[in-house]
């Protein structure tokens, strides 16, 4: 295996160890009024995703044309998505994951 292919193994195993532990605390808290959720960034435009693929690379390129919706992402909409689930109007939703990933969930793409 490729480090490549390594890191994705890696970032798709915390993710989901992350996610099944917000569903654990999600039915532990409940009864408390406290919700758990997870909000799953995908490619977004970051100091850490320029340093994996450099601003106006063809990696850059590449990975841009891959993703579903065309584009990267933007830190305001990560930040809009947590928001959702820190607003006390949305207290009936927990144990949920929210993927902010211009489709690349559903889709193939090895990051």
């Amino acid at each position: 295996m490729s480090h490549g292919h390594r890191v994705a193994v890696e970032t798709s195993a915390t993710k989901a160890g992350m996610q099944g532990m917000a569903r654990t605390r999600a039915l532990e808290l409940a009864r408390d009024g406290i919700t758990v959720n997870v909000a799953v960034p995908g490619p977004i435009r970051t100091d850490m995703f320029y340093d994996v693929a450099p601003a106006g690379s063809d990696k850059e390129q590449a990975l841009t044309a891959a993703i579903p919706v065309k584009r990267l992402g933007e830190a305001a909409e990560v930040t809009r998505a947590v928001a959702f689930f820190a607003d006390p109007h949305h207290g009936f939703v927990t144990g949920q994951t929210l993927y902010v990933c211009g489709g690349t969930s559903v889709a193939s793409l090895a990051l």
